[in-house]
């Protein structure tokens, strides 16, 4: 599996409604910001990718911030960058962000 791409703001409320299904991962990348880039290196490295068990949603925060947005605006937490937020039965299972983020971590929450 790859990356989704997110690049549509009704696609937000479209995904978290996907999240009844399977869980659905955002993560808000910022591609001028070296920790973001870390972030999303060691994320892509951890094998979360070739899950079948989840969707990853790629966001592209400079080229789509009003989409960052609605994202805080409709799960409820401030934004970050980088910021990873998994979704699950509409619910926020997982918020965090810079060197927080963990993979193996949610993949547990999704086990």
């Amino acid at each position: 599996m790859s990356w989704k791409i997110l690049s549509q703001l009704d696609q937000v409320a479209h995904i978290i409604q996907q999240s009844q299904e399977r869980p659905q991962l955002f993560f808000k990348h910022s591609t001028r910001c070296s920790i973001s880039s870390m972030a999303l290196r060691r994320f892509e490295q951890s094998g979360i990718l070739d899950s079948t068990e989840i969707d990853c949603w790629y966001l592209d925060l400079l080229a789509y911030r009003a989409i960052s947005d609605e994202i805080a605006h409709q799960c409820h937490v401030q934004h970050q960058s980088p910021q990873a937020i998994l979704v699950q039965n509409g619910q926020i299972l997982y918020a965090e962000s810079h060197g927080m983020i963990d993979a193996q971590q949610i993949l547990q929450l999704i086990a």
